[in-house]
């Protein structure tokens, strides 16, 4: 099968500055189109000049629906309104679509999720390689340590970040969550703040730091008596972000309609034909 055309949604975001270079470098995929919002002022603007790469010929646009003959799968980095609206672009001309934002009430994923009745998606929290092998384990660690641990996630962004926990964080808490049978919903601990009392064994606490230019760090702490495991991840770059969702987007391109996770790209998935176990 030929390489993807791939097409940008939120491309003159971080992120999709970022997607866009990892597309040009690849070798993997070529870049089919860059989207952004009406109204945005770099729209027009030549894709690759505005990732700082030499000029592509592929110019900012603020229609997807203008540029779906130029692309086989999208890949979105916006925000949860900005991606719904795309897939239902998506899944009513059959284009596949790699899913990286963030911040989706439970309604709205479950929208999303949906969609792979219809069309090959594949949705992360987080598309690092090293991210996805820490959730791996995550679930050892936790099958491993029972109810005999307290479990704690600390996450650090940079300033601009409107989302919190982050995506990542979550992501992390349900699979400590699913490997020790419980439900994030019922047991996560969001801040804590005056006379708490004794932490209870079964919650999962989460603490949020936003500043400066931190692009992503994440610590989850088994914590025991007498011993303390740490499961961390520290990014120093997007780009290691990108290149995995290139990597999605080449993994998804031809794929039978399906909700796929980075665990299936990168073949950690516990079931062996691939998919999302909820």
């Amino acid at each position: 099968m030929s390489a993807p055309r791939i097409a940008i949604h939120g491309a003159t975001g971080k992120m999709g500055r970022a997607v866009i270079q990892a597309v040009l470098a690849s070798g993997q995929a070529s870049l089919g189109a860059a989207i952004d919002r009406v109204g945005n002022p770099e729209v027009g603007l030549d894709a690759g000049s505005l990732a700082g790469a030499p000029g592509t010929g592929v110019k900012v646009a603020d229609r997807l629906a203008a540029a779906l003959p130029q692309f086989d799968v999208l890949v979105d980095f916006s925000r949860p309104e900005g991606t719904l609206a795309a897939l239902e672009v998506c899944r009513r001309s059959g284009k596949a679509m790699v899913v990286g934002t963030t911040g989706f009430t439970p309604e709205q994923k479950s929208l999303v999720e949906s969609a792979g009745k219809d069309i090959p998606i594949c949705m992360a929290a987080n598309f690092s390689i090293g991210v996805n092998v820490c959730l791996k384990l995550l679930d050892l660690a936790a099958r491993a340590f029972g109810d005999t641990v307290d479990v704690e996630i600390v996450e650090a962004h940079h300033r601009h970040k409107v989302d919190a926990p982050s995506g990542t964080a979550l992501a992390m808490g349900e699979a400590v969550a699913r490997a020790l049978d419980r439900r994030l919903k019922d047991v996560a601990v969001y801040g804590r703040e005056g006379h708490t009392g004794a932490r209870e064994r079964k919650t999962i606490g989460f603490a949020t730091v936003r500043g400066g230019d931190v692009v992503g760090d994440h610590t989850v702490m088994f914590l025991g008596d007498g011993e303390r495991v740490e499961i961390a991840h520290k990014a120093s770059s997007r780009l290691n972000f990108a290149q995995g969702a290139v990597r999605a987007a080449a993994w998804l391109h031809g794929r039978e309609p399906g909700f796929y996770s980075m665990a299936d790209v990168l073949g950690l998935s516990a079931r062996p034909g691939g998919g999302r176990e909820d």
